[in-house]
């Protein structure tokens, strides 16, 4: 090769080199925006059943992550945020809202109240299912029942250092009672370990291998408000605001209230 054709050629190649830098690369289509939410078990049902219709709705993708409102378990809601795990908005009982609100966990003034839920009672399926249906009565059934099962989270608390201390029932209820964590109480009645057990109706409507008794009466019921807040994170994920539009919608508090729930205001 030449001196001329070597120049020639080293010409052509800066030529298409610039021609090759102005030429633009087509965009991909951005993948689904996720939008990571966590919940407690109170909701956990509902938002199962809700996900695909939103997903559909939105085109966007929801990652589920589940965990108790509070009770100190490695994956309740509170340590998995100090963990720093990724979660653009949170479902969980007011009580548990308000320690992340103190730890800064969440965007303040981004909370809005979802449902309302109460706590209900499962035996084992093939088991005597007791009557309730009174104050007294369901009183008796907790004094002779051999074993007990309540949740480490708003419902087991409440019962554990609420109401039994206010009945004057903890000293003999508490030692024969298991303080559930990382699992649902109706899960435990079901494998027979305890013979009654305490969560919210939401938590044990779907579990098999159990009957749920129902509600425990007014007079000792406790509601607890499920209630939806974004994280830091989540707080400039426009897909937070349509979730919550979403959730709170006319158009899903039939299949809210399915699962033993009462939707609070839907619009």
């Amino acid at each position: 090769m030449n001196r001329r054709t070597a120049l020639g050629l080293f010409a052509a190649a800066i030529w298409l080199q610039s021609c090759a830098s102005t030429i633009r690369t087509p965009q991909l289509a951005p993948h689904r925006a996720d939008l990571a939410v966590m919940t407690s078990g109170g909701y956990a049902e509902a938002l199962d059943r809700l996900a695909p219709d939103f997903e559909r709705q939105s085109g966007l993708h929801i990652t589920i992550i589940h965990g108790s409102s509070a009770g100190g378990a490695a994956d309740s809601i509170p340590e998995r945020l100090k963990r720093g795990e990724p979660a653009d908005v949170v479902v969980l009982s007011r009580q548990g809202l308000a320690l992340l609100q103190q730890q800064a966990l969440v965007q303040a003034g981004t909370d809005r109240d979802l449902v309302r839920s109460r706590i209900g009672m499962a035996v084992r399926v093939g088991a005597p299912v007791p009557d309730i249906s009174t104050p007294d009565k369901f009183v008796a059934v907790m004094l002779n029942a051999p074993s007990i099962g309540y949740s480490a989270s708003a419902s087991g608390t409440y019962l554990s250092t609420t109401l039994w201390p206010r009945l004057g029932l903890a000293a003999a209820l508490l030692p024969k009672s298991k303080r559930i964590l990382s699992e649902r109480v109706g899960s435990v009645v079901a494998r027979g370990e305890v013979a009654i057990g305490f969560q919210q109706m939401s938590e044990l409507l779907p579990i098999q291998g159990i009957v749920v008794v129902g509600p425990i009466p007014d007079a000792y019921q406790k509601v607890t408000v499920f209630t939806l807040a974004k994280t830091l994170r989540g707080a400039g994920n426009p897909a937070s605001d349509r979730l919550l539009r979403f959730l709170t919608s006319r158009q899903v508090a039939r299949q809210v209230a399915a699962t033993g729930l009462e939707p609070i205001d839907p619009r």
